[in-house]
């Protein structure tokens, strides 16, 4: 005959089998794992000689008092070793877990010895491999995406123009070409990006003059904004001032800079390059008069595919924008020392490089925060 199967016989036979001793943690208050240790043996023998004691004021006899001694012992050293190493345990297991994909464990850390200290660097570590496994699959979702628009779009004109649906017209040849020259900037961007963060990018360094670098890459991205009709003006105080830097590198920043500059101004706009020495740094500002950046989406920008917020911050219809020109400036400006910034502005957006004046910077790794 079967036994009840109502809600409390399946509760009593799962309590049953799931029944483990309480997770008790007396000693968390101890900073070290030898002085929990030596508490766990002082405890257990008290306890043995308070048994043996009563059990010879009650005329018990060694033959019953010393197993009730041991037994007991025994159980103390159990309920109280538990505590100790259920970090451990919950390390253990949330590692297995890591293994099969699931980044979401985390250790309940309450002791200050060795054992906790262990548990708060195992979460710090959960952490960083959630957030970079957060960050592959985004990754991956966006790089898909940004592909799929260009290919999916010169497929079809492909298609039409094999199909006889329409003529390879100048006007059709030159909108493919667009679209491939897309996909070749997005690739290129994607290749510096990754030889960035993974520091195999060397700096050259040497002392370069702004004012001739400014002007070279405002020439250059007065092609970009052309069809704008936009102008640049550089300014450079004093016209002679110099910064230890990789050439390529910085015009490499201050090119990106430009032509996000140019994306976002209205037509027949100004953009200003401005170079200037505030105390032992050098700062460069690049000055659009676009819709700007919000305050609370200054400090994202600077991250892959993030374009801002406003419309003509999207990269959508003629912007063109990949999401990545930003994070390379990040980037690039970071391995000279330096740092770069939404800097707070009423109207429009200035974008702002600031890099060590005082001799040669200080190249750091591309390592990913």
């Amino acid at each position: 005959m079967s036994g009840p199967t109502g809600p409390e016989a399946r509760h009593a036979r799962g309590g049953a089998r799931g029944w483990q001793l309480p997770d008790v943690r007396p000693l968390d208050r101890l900073r070290s794992i030898k002085i929990k240790l030596g508490v766990l043996v002082a405890a257990t023998v008290s306890m043995a000689a308070l048994i043996i004691w009563v059990g010879y004021q009650q005329t018990l006899g060694p033959s019953r008092t010393l197993p009730i001694a041991i037994v007991l012992s025994l159980a103390l050293t159990q309920l109280l070793a538990r505590g100790m190493t259920s970090p451990l345990r919950e390390m253990t297991a949330a590692a297995r877990a890591m293994a099969a994909g699931d980044y979401s464990r985390r250790v309940r850390s309450t002791s200050r010895d060795e054992v906790g200290q262990l548990a708060d660097a195992f979460n710090t570590m959960a952490d960083d491999l959630q957030q970079l496994d957060t960050f592959r699959r985004e990754l991956v979702a966006n790089v898909s995406h940004e592909l799929r628009t260009p290919v999916t779009a010169l497929q079809a004109q492909l298609e039409n123009m094999v199909d006889g649906v329409s003529e390879p017209d100048p006007a059709t040849l030159q909108t493919a070409l667009a679209q491939t020259e897309r996909l070749s900037r997005l690739v290129s961007s994607l290749l510096d990006l990754s030889r960035v963060e993974a520091g195999a990018v060397p700096l050259r360094v040497e002392e370069v003059a702004l004012e001739r670098l400014l002007t070279q890459a405002a020439d250059e991205a007065s092609l970009v904004g052309a069809q704008k009709r936009l102008t640049f003006v550089v300014d450079v105080d004093p016209p002679e001032l110099t910064v230890a830097a990789d050439p390529e590198r910085l015009h490499q920043v201050v090119a990106n800079l430009l032509h996000n500059a140019a994306r976002h101004s209205p037509l027949e706009d100004e953009i200003r390059i401005e170079a200037r020495r505030v105390g032992r740094d050098v700062r460069i500002d690049v000055v659009d008069h676009g819709p700007g950046i919000a305050r609370e989406q200054r400090a994202h920008v600077f991250e892959r595919f993030v374009r801002g917020n406003t419309p003509a911050r999207t990269g959508q219809g003629s912007t063109g924008g990949t999401g990545l020109g930003l994070s390379i400036v990040r980037w690039a400006v970071e391995l000279h020392g330096g740092h770069v910034e939404v800097a707070d502005t009423p109207t429009g957006c200035t974008m702002r490089v600031t890099l060590p004046g005082d001799g040669r910077p200080v190249p750091r790794t591309g390592a990913r925060r």
